[in-house]
């Protein structure tokens, strides 16, 4: 049975080390992006290059005449997505709250919380025994700031985690009786392009000290947990969080 895995944000960082690991093990791999698509394509060209099966999709996760269209394109494809991974998220210039304007709020809110909570209504359409499908797995991509706050710089990229946080844990036990399992990788500072979205592109090297493993993390590194939630060796796993953040 062919295992179909959708991955947002699947063109560079995070997103496109699990695209590669993932065809690396047989799975079809969409490889949804927004802007970047040359990098998606490159990820697409990769896993190819190694005997895999991949395309690349664009889609704007917040908008949802995309996501069904994206989640409709896979279905023509290679039939209902049996892996999504909810990666694709956004953060804006280091602030304070008291400078943060409203459409910054709402740009955050739409691509992480709202994104992720319109794939994952796809997928479990898609994927549940309650709709004729035959299960699957879910991970959505959380981040450490759920938990520390981000103050001073993201805020409000970290309370959108936490909202991912609390939809893991709400839908898990909504599907877990119909063939779907849900979780969440915390990534902690890892070595991707979103910092430099934050205006400091260095700030991982800038932080590292702070953390007990005085190092950043590596895409790589994520993506493994990424697919060990969604393999067979997980199968008794839902609801839970993996941090991926060398201690903190």
């Amino acid at each position: 049975m062919k295992q179909v895995m959708i991955v947002t944000g699947g063109a560079r960082g995070i997103g496109a080390a699990t695209a590669l690991q993932a065809g690396a093990q047989g799975y079809a791999v969409c490889v949804n992006y927004l802007h970047h698509r040359d990098a998606a394509d490159a990820v697409v060209s990769s896993i190819a290059a190694k005997g895999g099966v991949a395309m690349a999709v664009q889609a704007d996760v917040a908008v949802e005449r995309e996501v069904i269209a994206l989640f409709e394109r896979v279905d023509a494809a290679w039939g209902s997505v049996t892996a999504l991974v909810n990666n694709a998220g956004i953060l804006e210039k280091q602030s304070r709250v008291e400078d943060m304007d409203v459409e910054r709020i709402r740009r955050i809110l739409a691509v992480n919380v709202m994104g992720s909570f319109l794939c994952s209504r796809e997928a479990v359409r898609r994927m549940s025994t309650r709709h004729g499908g035959i299960g699957g797995g879910i991970v959505n991509v959380s981040s450490r700031a759920s938990r520390l706050g981000s103050p001073g710089e993201y805020v409000d990229y970290a309370a959108s985690k936490a909202a991912v946080d609390t939809l893991t844990l709400g839908l898990a036990k909504e599907v877990a009786a119909e063939g779907i399992r849900v979780n969440a990788v915390c990534p902690g500072v890892i070595y991707t392009d979103i910092h430099a979205s934050g205006g400091e592109p260095q700030r991982v090297d800038r932080v590292k000290e702070a953390i007990p493993m005085k190092r950043g993390g590596q895409p790589d590194e994520v993506a493994r947990a990424i697919l060990w939630l969604l393999s067979e060796e997980s199968s008794y796993t839902t609801g839970a969080f993996i941090d991926v953040s060398g201690g903190r």
